[in-house]
């Protein structure tokens, strides 16, 4: 079975009469050769990473290396505790699981690239957010990581997910719009409903430029993160509330594509743009450049 589109993946539930996530799972049997326990378990190892950098992240208030980055998740999950946050429960505690699991990597500790390193943070704050408020089940979890790499892997191949190609929007915007679409489908929704949610998220994401300041994947790109993850809950809403995107799913991953191609290269990663070249993002990167020579 080959997915190359929205579409197709659509059909196929329909068709097989599974969910995204069962579709997935098909695939990576039928590609890999491996069996259905041994795939199931290799992902539940991943989803005990994340579950990791999730729990330290939200205690450990040290600065990254660069000094830039660090605490901010545990002065989140401080704030939330006091029952001050705004959000609700639901986005709330996404936003600091997603500050910790975003701040672990930038102080180099183990991740999990969804679907890449500086978009790590938004599917394990969405996933542990649903288990710590809707009691979801790690079997469920597990599913729901199959269900984020259907989504991801159809945006991958027919766009791009690297901030270097395509901007933040190929970053922050892809893992976006795979937890969105994973949200709808851990909730009861059809895979319709999933493929829309994932639309709704990216197009609200279209873009977004990649402007790392000093070069790190730290900021914006770990606040981008949390902001990341009420959109998923945003857009997981809309679909399930029966609001539909006006664009098919494809066309908005194609418009994603055109956009990073037209994208100039100085918000390509490259630090010559946007943030990395305010005067305050041009200061840090001379002190840590000072700091390290």
């Amino acid at each position: 079975m080959e997915i190359q589109s929205m579409k197709e993946l659509i059909e196929a539930c329909e068709r097989e009469q599974k969910t995204i996530g069962e579709i997935m799972l098909m695939m990576e049997i039928e590609k890999s050769r491996k069996d259905k326990e041994t795939i199931i378990s290799m992902m539940a190892e991943r989803l005990i990473k994340m579950k990791e950098a999730v729990e330290g992240g939200t205690k450990d208030a040290s600065a990254a290396p660069s000094g830039i980055s660090g605490g901010d998740a545990v002065k989140m999950s401080d704030y939330v505790n006091q029952g001050r946050a705004l959000s609700g429960n639901y986005i709330s505690d996404a936003m600091t699981f997603s500050l910790a699991t975003s701040e672990s990597n930038a102080r180099m500790g183990v991740i999990v690239a969804t679907p890449t390193a500086g978009a790590a943070g938004i599917l394990p704050g969405v996933l542990f957010s649903l288990h710590k408020n809707d009691g979801t089940s790690y079997k469920d979890l597990v599913m729901g990581l199959f269900t984020a790499s259907a989504l991801g892997y159809v945006i991958a191949n027919r766009s791009f997910i690297s901030g270097a190609a395509g901007g933040c929007q190929a970053e922050v915007g892809s893992a976006t719009a795979m937890a969105a679409g994973t949200i709808v489908e851990l909730k009861g929704g059809t895979p319709k409903q999933a493929v829309n949610a994932t639309a709704l998220a990216l197009k609200s994401l279209l873009g977004l430029v990649c402007d790392p300041v000093a070069g790190l994947v730290e900021v914006p790109c770990i606040k981008r993160n949390v902001i990341g993850t009420s959109i998923a809950f945003s857009s997981a809403d809309l679909s399930l509330a029966g609001v539909e995107s006006r664009i098919p799913c494809d066309e908005v991953i194609e418009a994603m594509y055109k956009i990073g191609k037209e994208m100039p290269r100085t918000l390509r990663e490259t630090a010559l743009g946007g943030l990395a070249m305010t005067e305050t993002g041009k200061k840090v990167k001379e002190q840590l450049f000072c700091k390290r020579s």
